[in-house]
């Protein structure tokens, strides 16, 4: 496919743009009819309409001939056209596939050809891509949950698991993440980076975010009512910044805590720190009536962005949740060396926390180690494998009140 051709016939007419496309079709002409006295078999070329163009190889010597093809097109194309008293320069964007008669058909063959060179132009124009079928692969999931996505709210295909939150001075279940499962017909059990991504771009985030939070609450209210002998425990949400943005997140947040009998203080929504950076005008209202309510606000994965000081000095914070990057560097056992370093920015990190008033959790806790220095620069609650991975409610239920095994 041409690049830049649409500019030619907007500028100087469709009667050059026409002989334009002529002259392109000799020089395609000259580069298959050069490589076809190289090689065995034969070359088809073809205008498919407009500025795209195929090149059938038959019997091709394999990948190389066809890069090597598809190089010698480029440079080709590259060298500027005299036509009509004009000088004209344009560029190709080629997609190349190469396939076995047997495993494909006609139609097949085309719309992988068609995929290939959409990705040539999104990889920068001016360049031939080899087709991948895993890229292509990927490509169609997406295409395929997010097609699915509202449905499957509607079918109840998605579930919740929940991973402690641990106290780090007595090792006691203090809460509970929310985390979201798709529970997919054809893909399988998905994990939320599979498809939280996708339900954010669609829009999709809002109603699926509705149905977590009521779920969660309600599951953090049976709890409460089945132990009331312990303390509850409270539970974290994750929120999306487009339910910031698209939806009356503090109606649904009063609506659910008012059903479910949940009071505000025991629940806790969780944001990214890109979320949350730079928040004005209706993201900081909203934040604001969120804390004025009673709910905690956390700020997930801190430590990562660029303005981690300038917003938590305005925002209604309750919560830093300490990127797991920084716990990584305290991987070696007590007596092990580890990062002095991220030691460091962690106790930094936690004293400028509790000179705020804020609580800090750290996450990606995997050893006894590692949970030992964080409760020693003082970090409130940890949250990871050491403790407990992602587990159903009756896990849960089975953890109130009691020190879960070291893992």
């Amino acid at each position: 496919d041409l690049d830049g051709f649409k500019a030619v016939n907007d500028t100087l007419g469709h009667h050059i743009g026409d002989r334009l496309l002529a002259a392109v079709a000799g020089r395609l002409t000259d580069c298959a009819e050069a490589d076809g006295h190289r090689r065995t078999g034969g070359h088809l070329v073809a205008r498919l309409g407009g500025d795209e163009f195929a090149i059938l190889v038959e019997d091709s010597a394999g990948t190389h001939q066809l890069t090597e093809l598809a190089g010698s097109v480029l440079g080709a194309l590259e060298r500027p056209f005299d036509v009509g008293g004009q000088r004209l320069s344009v560029s190709a964007s080629i997609g190349v596939v190469e396939r076995s008669v047997a495993d494909t058909t006609p139609t097949g063959l085309m719309q992988a050809a068609d995929t290939t060179l959409y990705w040539a132009k999104a990889d920068g124009r001016g360049r031939w891509t080899l087709f991948d079928p895993e890229r292509n692969a990927h490509r169609m999931t997406r295409q395929a949950l997010s097609a699915t996505l509202r449905a499957a709210v509607e079918r109840r295909e998605f579930t919740l698991e929940y991973q402690p939150l641990v106290g780090m001075a007595d090792g006691v279940v203090r809460g509970v993440e929310a985390l979201v499962r798709w529970n997919h017909p054809r893909f399988g059990m998905l994990a939320p980076h599979r498809f939280v991504p996708i339900a954010e771009e669609d829009g999709s985030i809002v109603q699926l975010g509705r149905w977590v939070l009521r779920t969660a609450c309600r599951q953090a209210r049976r709890w409460q009512l089945e132990h009331p002998a312990e303390p509850a425990l409270f539970i974290s949400v994750n929120v999306a910044v487009r339910q910031l943005w698209d939806s009356d997140l503090v109606a649904d947040v009063a609506e659910v805590l008012a059903e479910t009998g949940l009071a505000p203080g025991l629940l806790q929504l969780e944001l990214t720190e890109s979320a949350v950076t730079g928040s004005a005008g209706r993201p900081l209202r909203v934040l604001q009536e969120l804390s004025d309510m009673g709910v905690r606000i956390a700020i997930d994965d801190f430590g990562t962005g660029y303005s981690n000081l300038a917003y938590l000095s305005r925002l209604p914070v309750s919560v830093l949740k300490l990127d797991g990057s920084f716990v990584r560097g305290f991987r070696q056992e007590d007596g092990a060396r580890s990062s002095p370093a991220d030691e460091t920015i962690v106790e930094a990190m936690v004293q400028l926390a509790h000179r705020l008033g804020l609580t800090v959790t750290a996450e990606c806790v995997e050893t006894s180690g590692q949970a030992e220095r964080l409760r020693r620069i003082g970090c409130d609650t940890g949250q990871g494998w050491l403790y407990s991975r992602a587990v159903t409610p009756e896990r849960i239920a089975e953890l109130i009140g009691s020190r879960p095994p070291e893992a």
